[in-house]
């Protein structure tokens, strides 16, 4: 098939390669997001699946808004039989839906209907899902909410972050893609509806929702990091200022501390909780760089009784 790939940032790149790689298909063009001011100088920088297509020598559409004139002159120009999609971070337009002749087919980063939205990976995480996957699904105008084609499950390990876990699922997922690729031009695959029960909502996550609860249990509080790394960042406040939480495990034979108490020996840090304390690994101090907790206490000699989150 003729395809229009749609993507942005990094997490997209694993599918993209696998297209490319594929003896049954073209990559027609690739549709991304705008250039982006990055770094301390702002310069506009591609994203990702824009420097990737380039690389390959593959057109780059980069409209404003899907509903652009040009972008969907082009687009019928190009008369793509399917466009799949992985994070592309735009809302698609019915009239820009209808162009391929088999549709939008988006990789989703979850077992749908399980956590719809921006942030599937990092909702899994936080509500303590113990296995998670990602879908194909052909879009509809709602919300992830069209029919599946197929999905892979992935089992939620410990330790695990919401980058972790996103860089196990594009890979796995890049798989799938290529694969609901094949069965749709084979006509092996056929879209199966979405149940009506276990709908989740996964919308994303804002610097509140990343704030830590010292009062909640050590296992809430093990989520929300382990959840919000690498963004946006669990936090806390230490003497009026923001600290950020980088790694941090449950220590469950330690339930002296109040929650939000802080004590630091000489190679650990552990703060209290609702439930037991947990030991901080690494933190990163208002602008300044990720450091190991142990160094942090030590620079800035965390007084008896004295606590995280104000």
């Amino acid at each position: 098939m003729k395809l229009v790939f749609a993507g942005t940032p990094e997490v997209a790149v694993p599918a993209l390669d696998a297209l490319i790689a594929s003896e049954r298909h073209e990559v027609a063009a690739v549709v991304t997001r705008p250039d982006a001011p990055a770094g301390r100088g702002r310069r506009l920088v591609a994203s990702p699946v824009a420097e990737r297509a380039e690389e390959a020598g593959i057109e780059v559409l980069k409209p404003v808004k899907p509903r652009d004139p040009e972008f969907l002159e082009r687009l019928r120009e190009i008369a793509p039989d399917c466009c799949p999609v992985v994070a592309y971070g735009a809302l698609l337009p019915r009239v820009a839906l209808d162009v391929p002749a088999r549709g939008w087919v988006n990789l989703h980063f979850s077992l749908l209907p399980a956590w719809r939205g921006a942030a599937p990976v990092q909702h899994a995480l936080m509500a303590g899902d113990e296995i998670t996957g990602a879908s194909t699904f052909l879009i509809e105008e709602g919300l992830d909410s069209g029919p599946v084609y197929g999905t892979v499950t992935e089992t939620v390990r410990p330790t695990d972050t919401s980058g972790d876990l996103l860089t196990r699922l594009a890979f796995a997922g890049a798989g799938l893609l290529a694969a609901t690729m094949d069965g749709i031009e084979d006509g092996s695959l056929k879209a199966v509806p979405q149940p009506e029960e276990g709908v989740t909502l996964a919308p994303k996550i804002t610097v509140e929702d990343a704030r830590v609860d010292w009062a909640a249990p050590a296992l809430r509080v093990d989520r929300v990091v382990r959840g919000c790394t690498p963004a946006p960042g669990a936090w806390t406040t230490f003497r009026g200022e923001r600290l950020k939480l980088v790694q941090a495990v449950p220590v469950p034979d330690r339930t002296d501390l109040a929650p939000g108490q802080l004590v630091a020996g000489k190679n650990n840090v552990y703060v209290g909780t609702g439930s037991y304390a947990v030991e901080l690994l690494w933190v990163q101090p208002q602008g300044k760089k990720p450091m190991r907790a142990a160094d942090w206490a030590r620079g800035v000699r965390i007084a008896e009784g004295e606590l995280l989150g104000g």
